[in-house]
């Protein structure tokens, strides 16, 4: 895991960035109370409009169907400039407890997909008990792959991508790909 402020790797348990010292607590200090959220789709820069809003959480409701532990968030935001995106995206997943009190540490199985339009910055947030399932570089190209739908301010679109991407990936990780586990039924 690396620090959402100066990049630094640390371990996932760790209470604090041995480099920086940064930790949820001092995070929100630095920027505030959370914003009033929507569930599902959370759109306070109201870019989106009823019908993208609307397809999109038809699409999340479809994805959680298929897999039921899963907490889907989308959410658009303009975040103040003076700090760095990802720190942002941090405290927001953890500010919003998006999955709940009850579902914490491995049983958190949230993502939080957040985008602020203003920046140009977008990234996906798992829970801790997808972390080591989906690899940030996977989730890294779902947002480059939409952002040529970003750059046109077709939000919704570059959104309905990522979880279309999201979809596949959480799908290759629930069926393994060794035919042998699968009729043992390793899972």
């Amino acid at each position: 895991m690396q620090c959402p402020f100066c990049q630094t790797l640390q371990q996932a348990d760790a209470s604090e960035c041995p480099a920086c010292r940064l930790t949820f607590p001092r995070t929100s200090a630095l920027v505030g109370a959370l914003p009033r959220l929507a569930p599902v789709v959370a759109d306070t820069t109201r870019s989106l409009g009823a019908a993208a809003e609307a397809k999109l959480k038809l699409r999340i409701a479809e994805i959680q169907r298929r897999f039921p532990q899963l907490v889907l968030q989308v959410v658009m935001h303009v975040f103040p400039e003076e700090h760095p995106f990802s720190m942002h995206a941090f405290w927001l997943f953890n500010a919003g407890n998006f999955a709940g009190d009850i579902s914490r540490g491995k049983d958190n199985h949230a993502l939080l997909v957040v985008l602020d339009p203003a920046r140009g910055e977008a990234a996906i947030v798992p829970g801790y008990g997808l972390e080591s399932f989906l690899r940030t570089e996977a989730l890294d190209h779902l947002l480059v792959l939409a952002g040529p739908a970003w750059e046109n301010s077709r939000w919704a679109d570059g959104l309905l991508g990522v979880l279309d991407g999201l979809d596949r990936l959480l799908e290759s990780i629930a069926i393994p790909e060794d035919p042998a586990a699968r009729e043992k039924g390793e899972f």
